[in-house]
């Protein structure tokens, strides 16, 4: 068994040996075992479902949660002449029909699924034909409601066990705690798994959180030309940063999940060919990403969850090669996370309130609408009952989880707006033009970006802030776009709805009330870790990290921003010599406090204390200008 592993890991991928564990893993697929695999991002999961798919005769199905996973791995195996395919969406019934058709006769090895493609009857009846000899469940923790990435759609997997019952499932995550572990063995009804753990050790990561108030003129002392990713949590921030870098030399570009398929495929090639280093993104930029010289991930916000975290910074470092991973904060970061997280969490009464006020929007009576389906506008839901959308957003995930509805979002179905006038123009088109001038400068003060790209808004959120109603402000959006001067894509409703119970009302809330305690509860505690981790300066962020995940007694790096803190300490004779330094600097002349950090080797943290010092003292002063200078006495 070894042996033939061994010459399909050389004839298709040139190596000559299995990384640490992953001989093991094939080992259990080959014995027929059902499999959990917790292996670090770049631990190589893929080679351990694959070898044994390739050995064993027949297709193996892969279940995967995005589009361009799927293409990115249908991609790889093509390049090394083995058959696969992805049926993503999108497809006509016949396309479907055709390819499954294919996966049948065609002597393909490997088909790649959405969890919600399973749902469908044609793809069910399909797989019952095919001889399959694995199902491989990427991105296992979305099917854990405790996890960071759940998606309600990958509880139904466990129904291909009725399906195909002789067929083993090989399930697959970077990121997961000891309750999802359990949370995924039950969801896939696992007996007696085989669980595969590799410690979540990334030896060549260095982990840092770097506390500073000027986030911007850090990112210049960071970063060189090597390859980065830059993580934010908005939209604005990845076209404000990018231009920001791309002023001081550094080569960036913006991604966001609002961009066009063919926008993010060019700076996505750009950056894995090295013509541009930084990659400013949103999460979007997510799982899938198997660049190995990425030296650097920094996170501009506090991410959601340590789970999240740590897959984001495990995309640094790949090849093996030292790299770093860097949160910078300030004060100011806390509230924000607690703001967006926790204070729009969707209590009992919130669902219980938003579901009624769905079925009044949809006009249901009591006791019906099971099964059906309807056209959903969810801003002019929330305009209608000034629901906060972030809440109200919360809460029908939350009826969605509890399979009380089904929420289909149909993001090529969004209001959007690209003005296509230079600032300067439109300024001038404005003053000409007064009648459309409020509209668009409330567009521009509530959304960046809009010059660079189509970007989504809320029509009725912006009809509100320019005392428009929506009926006027479509009719001057529409004059504007046949005009040239935007470029303008009208929705009438972006999502769709199917109710799955009848009904109820509180009747129908109530079965599930303990659940959503639990799941906000869980939300909190996961906020809560990611603040200790940021504000625990004295515990190794590599130890708080392993400990999070479960490891026992995890040793020190050695490496941290707590380990190199603690090694360097500042003493006395430290103080003196940034205190001398800093003397020799402005005698020069005067400088400020971003001159002299540049130009001292210490922390910020050191040379602003003895900056305090020194002006406590009245050796230094500032210039009218915010610049320090030395008092002559």
């Amino acid at each position: 068994m070894k042996e033939e592993a061994l010459k399909i890991l050389e004839k298709y991928w040139g190596f000559r040996e299995f990384r640490p564990q992953q001989l093991e893993v094939i080992e259990s697929i080959l014995d027929g075992k059902d499999t959990l695999t917790l292996f670090p991002t770049g631990g190589g999961k893929s080679i351990c479902f694959q070898v044994p798919a390739l050995i064993k005769e027949g297709i193996c199905i892969v279940v995967s949660p995005l589009i361009s996973l799927m293409e990115d791995q249908v991609n790889a195996l093509q390049q090394i002449n083995i058959k696969a395919m992805a049926i993503t969406g999108g497809i006509s019934y016949t396309d479907l029909d055709r390819n499954l058709d294919n996966c049948i006769f065609g002597n393909f090895k490997f088909l790649y699924l959405s969890p919600e493609r399973l749902q469908q009857e044609i793809v069910r009846e399909r797989l019952k034909q095919m001889n399959i000899n694995l199902i491989a469940v990427d991105e296992a923790h979305c099917i854990s409601q405790w996890g960071h990435d759940f998606r309600p759609a990958y509880r139904n997997i466990s129904e291909l066990r009725e399906l195909l019952p002789e067929v083993n499932i090989a399930a697959f995550t970077a990121t997961a705690t000891k309750d999802v572990v359990k949370d995924i063995c039950e969801q896939l009804k696992f007996e007696d798994p085989d669980i595969h753990q590799k410690s979540f050790e990334r030896t060549n990561l260095q982990y840092e959180v770097i506390k500073t108030e000027d986030k911007y003129f850090r990112l210049t002392q960071i970063l060189r030309d090597d390859s980065a990713i830059i993580y934010v949590r908005s939209r604005n921030a990845t076209q404000e940063i990018s231009h920001f870098l791309n002023k001081q030399g550094i080569t960036a570009a913006a991604y966001h999940g609002g961009l066009k398929k063919e926008e993010k495929s060019k700076k996505f090639e750009q950056w894995l060919t090295n013509k541009i280093s930084v990659m400013v993104a949103t999460t979007a930029f997510g799982m899938g990403i198997d660049k190995p010289d990425v030296r650097t991930v920094i996170h501009i916000d506090l991410p959601e969850s340590m789970e999240s975290y740590f897959q984001e910074a495990g995309r640094a470092g790949r090849d093996g090669k030292p790299s770093r991973a860097i949160i910078l904060t300030n004060s100011g970061d806390i509230p924000v996370l607690k703001n967006q997280f926790l204070n729009n969490l969707a209590s009992v009464e919130d669902v219980k309130l938003l579901y009624r006020k769905l079925n009044a929007y949809f006009r249901i009576a009591f006791g019906e609408g099971e099964n059906t389906e309807h056209d959903f506008n969810f801003a002019s839901f929330c305009h209608q009952y000034q629901f906060n959308s972030h809440k109200a957003f919360n809460a029908l995930q939350l009826l969605d989880r509890c399979s009380i509805l089904r929420l289909s979002q149909n993001y090529q179905k969004r209001t959007e707006i690209q003005i296509l006038l230079s600032g300067n123009h439109l300024d001038n088109y404005l003053d000409e033009n007064p009648r459309y001038a409020h509209l668009l400068r409330s567009i521009l003060r509530n959304y960046g970006g809009v010059f660079e790209n189509l970007i989504p808004f809320n029509l009725a959120s912006v009809c509100d802030k320019a005392n428009l109603s929506e009926k006027e402000s479509i009719k001057i959006f529409e004059e504007l776009n046949d005009k040239e001067i935007i470029e303008f894509n009208l929705s009438k409703h972006d999502a769709s709805i199917t109710f799955l119970v009848p009904r109820e009302d509180d009747s129908t809330i109530n079965p599930v009330a303990s659940f959503i305690k639990e799941y906000n509860k869980t939300k909190r505690d996961k906020i809560e870790a990611v603040l200790e981790f940021v504000q625990n300066d004295n515990v190794c962020k590599q130890v708080q990290l392993l400990k999070y995940f479960g490891e026992k007694n995890p040793p020190a790096c050695g490496k941290c921003s707590v380990c190199l803190k603690e090694k360097k300490e500042l003493t006395r004779d430290d103080m003196n010599e940034i205190y001398l330094k800093i003397l020799r600097l402005l005698k020069k002349g005067p400088q400020d406090s971003r001159e002299i950090i540049t130009n001292l080797d210490y922390s910020e943290t050191a040379i602003l204390k003895v900056i305090s010092l020194l002006c406590e003292k009245g050796i230094l002063d500032r210039t009218p200008n915010n610049k320090y200078k030395i008092i002559n006495k």
